[in-house]
């Protein structure tokens, strides 16, 4: 989460803020809970484009819970989608108390809600007392709700730094357990990295935090090394330098971890999700839901909005909001937040993207092609940002549209 230590203090002229955000590893055990939620979606996705999917995953010592409404007319193993899931994170080892073939994994999926259904896949809206009837209009929000997407000028992905800098410090951790470079890592892991910023520009990296999962057998001083040189020095290149504080395991030996010292459950990390804090956030995870959710689709569409406006130079950072009523398909409201770094005023922002952008959910799946099987690589290191991934949110194709909209 985002931590604003609102010290906004005068050093000579500059106003400086302290900003955090923090990422967790595919180990930890509420990322397990995404993955495994994410796997079985992907897979249904993968024979029925049209599978209505709302799964939760609990995990905890020896167990695997997975519940919520499902709708398809395919058949997966859930089970066994589960385990390869765990697997691939790396519990394949008894040590670390949680294995991906001896835990029990216990199964509760009913179907979608009938009058869900009916509302979402059928919805009828009129427009001058006139039924409208092109296909966009069949199918309403799967729930109401507030989306929100978040865009900025600090770094290349166009995202917030601390959130990018705390998920290249975890992926670094995966990398080097996996590939050999630090065997003696488990996987479980957090990171926590917190941002100077000098007249809302950030300067440095003034505070790292790392908490490592590690074999029982490792000194500290080797693992402070380790991390140092292995995974904090390649992430952060650029932005740290001797003044950096850096804690690495600060509660002392980090063995007992996953499953086995925490319960985890789907959607409770929200914040390293989506922007570390910054901005807002309407409340609604991603994993596990298919993208007629509008939880999940449309916070990545009001993301790919967000990401044009700022590309297309229009604002230094901005925010859109969207909000929904369940089985309706025009959205009750769009919000633009350009935090006076504008090159236009808000409202005028806010008719632009209102008339350029269709944000009705099945316009939405056409255009970012979401009814695809694409989701279990998003289920840790955040969903936005994603550059090693390329995914459709994150493309910037409507700038020169932007551009004739305000007569650039």
């Amino acid at each position: 989460m985002k931590s604003i230590t609102n010290c906004r203090q005068k050093e000579g002229r500059a106003i400086t803020t302290l900003l955090t955000s923090e990422s967790v590893t595919e180990g930890h055990p509420d990322k397990i809970a995404d993955r495994i939620s994410d796997a079985i979606l992907d897979a249904l996705l993968t024979t029925d484009r049209n599978a209505r999917v709302a799964c939760e995953t609990f995990v905890t010592t020896g167990l695997v819970l997975i519940g919520g409404q499902i709708t398809t007319n395919t058949y997966v193993d859930i089970g066994q989608i589960a385990r390869h899931a765990i697997a691939n994170i790396g519990y394949t080892n008894s040590q670390y108390g949680f294995h991906h073939l001896d835990c029990a994994i216990l199964s509760a999926i009913q179907e979608q809600s009938a009058d869900i259904a009916a509302a979402v896949s059928h919805s009828k809206e009129t427009r001058n007392g006139e039924e409208m009837c092109n296909d966009y209009t069949k199918l309403g929000a799967g729930d109401q709700g507030i989306m929100y997407g978040y865009a900025t000028v600090e770094t290349e992905e166009l995202m917030p730094l601390p959130i990018v800098l705390a998920h290249r410090l975890t992926k670094r951790l995966a990398t080097v357990r996996k590939d050999g470079t630090l065997s003696y890592l488990r996987p479980d892991g957090k990171s926590q990295v917190t941002v100077l910023y000098e007249e809302d520009r950030p300067v440095k990296v003034q505070t790292v935090v790392i908490a490592a999962q590690h074999d029982p057998d490792i000194e500290s001083e080797q693992i402070e090394q380790d991390i140092l040189q292995e995974v904090i020095y390649p992430a952060l290149q650029g932005w740290i330098d001797n003044k950096t504080k850096v804690l690495i395991n600060s509660s002392g030996r980090f063995v007992i971890g996953g499953p086995v010292a925490d319960t985890g459950m789907t959607g409770r990390k929200i914040i390293a999700d989506t922007y570390g804090g910054y901005g807002s956030h309407g409340g609604g995870a991603f994993s596990g839901k298919d993208p007629t959710k509008v939880d999940r689709s449309g916070s990545y569409f009001a993301r790919y909005v967000a990401k044009n406006i700022v590309a297309a130079d229009l604002a230094r950072r901005v925010e859109v909001q969207i909000a929904y009523a369940i089985g309706k398909a025009t959205p009750l409201a769009v919000d633009v937040n350009t935090y006076g770094t504008g090159k236009i005023n808000d409202d005028t922002l806010r008719r632009i993207i209102i008339d350029r952008f269709d944000f009705r959910p099945a316009a939405i799946l056409e255009r970012l092609k979401l009814l695809q099987p694409i989701y279990t690589p998003f289920a840790a290191y955040g969903h936005f940002g994603r550059l090693d991934l390329n995914p459709t949110w994150e493309e910037t194709d409507m700038v020169e549209d932007l551009h004739r909209a305000v007569g650039k």
